[in-house]
Parts: structure tokens; sequence; C-alpha cells
């Protein structure tokens, strides 16, 4: 599987503090969710990110692929 880009949108504003768990991830700020979108190598780098959503307690809204 080639490279691909993905958006990861969580419940709530995430802080700083958290935003910078997921070094190399953009995040947007939305009024009730924040948007975290990033290109993964892999599978397993998708996977990694979301067990990090996991981890942290974040509740997970969707994963989108996005098609360039």
């Amino acid at each position: 599987m080639a490279a691909a880009r993905y958006e990861i949108r969580v419940k709530g504003k995430l802080s700083a503090a958290v935003q910078s768990a997921f070094d190399g991830m953009t995040a947007e700020l939305e009024p009730v969710e924040t948007v975290l979108a990033g290109t993964m190598e892999d599978q397993a780098a998708l996977y990694g990110v979301l067990q990090r959503v996991q981890s942290l307690g974040l509740e997970l809204v969707e994963v989108r692929r996005v098609v360039a």
C-alpha cells in the first residue's frame, strides 16, 4: 500500500499538549471536534495513530482517507 493522507476526527478541542502527541500531523480545531490530518506510510502507521487516540482516552468520531 502506498502512503495515503488521512483525517482523524476526535470529539472536543485538544490542548496543545495533547496535539503534540500527534507529531507530524496538523490539528484543526472546530467547534465540537478536532481534525488531525497527515500522511501515513502504511496501515501500520494508521493503526499506531489510532492506538494513540485510544491510549489518550479520546473519543474517535471519524477516520477518512483523503483522495488527492
